[in-house]
């Protein structure tokens, strides 16, 4: 990969399943502040990227605007060659944009009503983005999560009945649900204890491999991106410093910013030891 051009990344596992994303010299601003700034590259179809960063980095803009859940100021985002503000322009265009692409945040607060059981918020994706009616939404609802290994009596708890572990992996079901070719994951396993990360982190990277769905992990924690990614994209102040082989970049860094990342990790995980 390069920093400066889009770089197609290649080498899944299992057959690829349909959508190319292009970023295109992306840039974002909010007010005088500018979050992302010139950033490209290319995330083909079946493939796993991780975006690291530390917290500023830009990282966490760029997955709002791969989503569709903002608009970038200036430059592109191409959805198998058209522009994704087109797409997002008509209703039409953004259910099926949701149904190919979704999202695992961090916050699940925002994901599951509280007045709701958890039940009710996984049929509404699989009935309007996934087509079902309610016996058909609760069939894709008892696959989904035997296929992840939820307990199925989560399913018909309060979000505020189950840990925070427990809700995330829930919202990994509704994220995947309708089955979408490209699941866009915003530190979705920061807030966990390392052991539940382990079995988010195997979910996730499972149902990559086994259905060639494409991954785009958000982290600045390096061992669980080294862990799910094939390849890495590193930001700092709103660039992308340097893009490559996940385990490759880790191994022999070459960006100063990359080398510090890398330095940071290793001096805490001989710490740890």
């Amino acid at each position: 990969m390069s920093a400066s051009t889009p770089t197609t990344a290649t080498g899944s596992t299992a057959v690829a399943r349909g959508v190319r994303i292009e970023a295109h010299e992306v840039r974002k601003s909010y007010g005088r502040k500018t979050a992302v700034e010139g950033v490209s590259f290319v995330l083909a179809p079946g493939e796993r990227v991780g975006i690291v960063g530390e917290s500023g980095s830009g990282k966490s803009t760029m997955a709002k605007i791969i989503t569709g859940l903002e608009k970038s100021s200036a430059g592109s985002i191409t959805v198998d060659g058209r522009e994704l503000n087109d797409l997002m322009s008509s209703r039409q265009g953004q259910l099926e944009y949701r149904r190919r692409v979704q999202l695992v945040a961090q916050d699940t607060t925002s994901t599951f009503d509280p007045r709701h059981r958890i039940r009710e918020s996984l049929r509404i994706p699989a009935q309007i983005l996934g087509g079902h009616d309610v016996a058909g939404a609760d069939a894709a609802i008892a696959e989904i999560t035997a296929e992840l290994g939820i307990e199925p009596a989560w399913v018909d708890r309060y979000p505020g009945e189950l840990s925070g572990g427990q809700r995330q992996r829930m919202s990994i079901a509704r994220a995947l649900i309708v089955r979408p070719d490209l699941v866009v994951c915003d530190e979705a396993v920061s807030a966990l204890d390392v052991s539940v990360q382990g079995v988010v982190l195997n979910l996730l990277k499972r149902y990559s491999v086994e259905h060639g769905a494409g991954l785009m992990f958000v982290s600045h924690g390096l061992p669980a991106t080294a862990f799910i990614t094939r390849e890495l994209v590193v930001m700092n102040a709103g660039r992308v410093v340097e893009t490559g082989r996940t385990l490759e970049l880790l191994e022999r860094p070459s960006h100063p910013y990359t080398q510090k990342l890398v330095g940071a990790y290793e001096d805490a995980d001989e710490t740890a030891a």
